[in-house]
């Protein structure tokens, strides 16, 4: 028996997905209800049903990494920990005044989210250090002791600690830490020198409060997961995905959770960049679709792309650079991330106006779709690929998930055809059709609003969901090819078994680009590389074991947005032309006579590990149930009904066959329209070249 399984868990709004993996490749893998009461216990259910199958002993695991949305939920729901503030006498608003921008700008009724701490428990300190880090106000300590009482006598559980330029000079953020530590050991505190020395007063303070605001939630989880583990006798680590990508040990994320919080969808990215590497894609579009949501990212030059300025909490995410407001500012490193209200359990309504709308509401797990027959009794997205045809009649997930497709098609008639006096068919295709708009609006997110053509790309599909809608949406976009990966509906937590431990540091050092030296830049590089290096010997890791890279934060003089440019050396002249490469091919434009600042420097050192999954490595497929091998499916006006082949994966050739095909699997279903060719390459990926749009 195998004593090296790792375990990938990536937890979804609808399902949490499973995999076992073993130095022969992918083993076991299941997929489970996620239960929101306690994501804990999808986890070990699921884990119960692999050891059972895979006749494994506890002892065989040797490592856990998970991805979650226990912190993301915390805030969507309101439930992290009654958190207190103190900062700077004169900054006790600043959560409130926020950047005074309207993401709805011709709604009169929309109202700003409520800062995660009242303004009861924001407390003020006199103190005050300038713009170089010099003090010209000491600490007076009686203002914290009377600010540390007011807060534990509100029964806060975390303190958010964020002083005016503390990134400058951290001296009083540390003194008020060791007062807290002393005065209430069991309260958690987030500093905001520890957690973001970064410029910039409401993104520091926004990012610090979120930190404390879910610090409790994210360990007391994390300790019921470790508490489920031994029960079952499973002492194997457990590492967390990073929202930027990389693992961290779960310890850590228990201290700095802000890192986590985009930890799903980050691992279907690195997961795809992956894959790319092995088949030397370079440009790929990734297209992440479940149950609830449908998410775009791009690997470019085969680099994923990152963000260092998000919002979290705000509902349904396009990263356009301009529409923010509607969440909490988060500034921490995060792949690039687009996210739209599409998924498969996305409920389809009609507006006052009478216009057919698909979410941004879902079912979710439960009740889920009406065709789940769980209680279910709104129309969902996948109801209409149901009645479409698309997807199977009697069951999903290879059996275990019965389907009443003619209760499906009733309560479209009910809730939908009828009172739009459409046919079920034309009502369950505009459906799917306007989902498709959704996504692709995903996709323009982080292509076109950052100066890249989607044409320039090969669009990966996974989740679920995403190889049903993908060569539809490619024919929108005018991509040319789509990759459908192996267990898509299961990517996320294959992704997982994919990525390295990495760690990151930031540092504001706001200087003109023009009046610093190589010398100078390479010491403050040299500050941030010794502090991640003291943080690898502590975990036991070696400075000369990790793969190291520079980045930094540049912008024209007079800018209020920076970009975030990798670098090799750190000449400054060097530096401006690779800025201004970037600022040119993102913007349309570049200004060689304008002066460029210096604003942020950035390093990540990334710890290779053994054992990493290899793709092309076998694995034994659950593949379709005995049955019918052809089904009707309908496809518009132009192509109306077609009787459609119904293939498992293995049965496609290596030589194009033409649409309309379906490719039916344990995880997710592939749909190949009319005017699409599919086959299968090296890597037993479904490659679909992608015809001329539908009418």
């Amino acid at each position: 028996m195998d004593s090296s399984l790792r375990v990938g868990v990536d937890i979804g709004g609808t399902f949490t997905d499973l995999v076992f993996m073993d130095s022969q490749g992918l083993r076991a893998w299941t997929k489970v209800s996620s239960t929101a009461a306690d994501f804990a216990q999808g986890i070990v259910q699921g884990l119960d049903a692999l050891i059972r199958e895979t006749e494994s002993e506890s002892a065989d695991i040797c490592e856990v990494i998970h991805a979650t949305t226990v912190a993301t939920n915390a805030i969507l729901e309101g439930r992290g920990a009654l958190t207190g503030l103190i900062t700077t006498a004169g900054f006790r608003d600043v959560l409130e005044i926020r950047r005074l921008r309207m993401p709805r700008l011709y709604d009169l009724h929309w109202e700003p989210p409520k800062p995660l701490v009242p303004r009861a428990l924001r407390r003020e300190v006199d103190e005050r250090v300038d713009t170089d880090g010099d003090v010209v106000r000491a600490l007076d300590e009686e203002s914290v002791h009377a600010a540390i009482a007011h807060l534990l006598d509100a029964s806060v559980r975390s303190i958010a600690v964020c002083l005016i330029n503390a990134y400058r000079n951290p001296d009083h953020e540390e003194r008020i830490g060791a007062l807290l530590h002393a005065a209430a050991p069991d309260v958690f505190v987030s500093l905001s020198s520890h957690v973001l020395p970064e410029i910039r007063e409401y993104e520091r303070t926004s990012t610090t409060v979120i930190n404390a605001y879910i610090a409790p939630v994210m360990r007391s989880y994390l300790n019921r997961l470790h508490d489920s583990l031994d029960e079952r006798r499973i002492t194997a680590p457990v590492y967390m995905m990073q929202s930027a990508g990389g693992m961290m040990g779960a310890a850590k994320a228990a201290e700095q959770p802000i890192h986590v919080i985009e930890s799903g969808p980050a691992a279907g990215v690195m997961g795809a960049l992956s894959l790319a590497n092995a088949m030397n894609a370079a440009n790929v579009i990734t297209l992440d679709m479940g149950g609830t949501t449908a998410k775009a990212s791009v690997i470019e030059d085969s680099r994923i792309t990152r963000t260092n300025d998000y919002e979290v909490g705000g509902g349904i995410s396009l990263s356009a650079r301009l529409q923010r407001g509607a969440g909490y500012a988060l500034r921490v490193p995060a792949i690039d991330i687009a996210e739209v209200g599409a998924g498969g359990g996305s409920i389809a309504w009609i507006d006052p106006a009478g216009g057919l709308r698909v979410g941004p509401h879902s079912a979710g797990a439960e009740p889920g779709p009406v065709c789940y027959a769980l209680g279910g009794e709104e129309p969902t997205l996948t109801d209409a690929n149901v009645a479409l045809g698309y997807l199977n009649q009697t069951h999903f997930l290879g059996g275990e998930l019965p389907i009443d497709a003619d209760h499906a098609r009733a309560n479209l008639s009910k809730k939908l055809a009828t009172p739009l006096d459409l046919s079920i068919e034309d009502t369950a295709l505009g459906i799917h059709r306007i989902a498709v708009s959704h996504m692709s609006r995903a996709v323009r997110a982080v292509t076109v609003e950052r100066g890249r053509s989607p044409a320039d790309f090969v669009l990966f599909a996974f989740g679920g969901s995403g190889p049903l809608h993908a060569a539809e949406m490619a024919q929108e976009l005018g991509v040319g090819q789509v990759v459908v990966p192996p267990f898509p509906g299961l990517f996320s937590s294959l992704g997982l078994l994919c990525v390295d431990v990495a760690q990151h540091a930031v540092q504001t050092v706001l200087l003109p680009l023009d009046t610093v030296s190589e010398e100078e830049i390479n010491q403050h590089y040299q500050a941030l590389e010794s502090r991640l290096s003291a943080e690898l010997g502590a975990s036991g890791a070696a400075r000369q074991d990790g793969d190291w890279q520079r980045f930094a934060d540049l912008r024209y003089a007079g800018q209020s947005f920076e970009l975030t440019v990798p670098f090799e050396e750190s000449k400054p002249a060097v530096m401006r032309q690779a800025f201004e490469r970037e600022h040119e091919r993102t913007y349309g434009h570049k200004a060689p006579d304008d002066p460029v600042e210096l604003v942020n420097l950035r390093v990540e050192v990334t710890l290779p590990r053994e054992g990493a999954h290899r793709w092309g490595s076998t694995a034994t497929r659950k593949g379709m149930l005995d049955g019918p091998k052809e089904r009707t499916a309908y496809f518009g006006a132009a192509s109306g009904q077609r009787t459609v082949p119904l293939l498992a994966r293995h049965e496609l050739e290596t030589i194009d066959r033409p649409g309309p095909l379906i490719i039916e699997e344990y995880d997710t279903t592939i749909l190949v329209p009319p005017n699409c060719t599919a086959k299968r390459d090296a890597w037993d990926n479904v490659v679909i070249t992608v015809g001329e749009e539908r009418t």
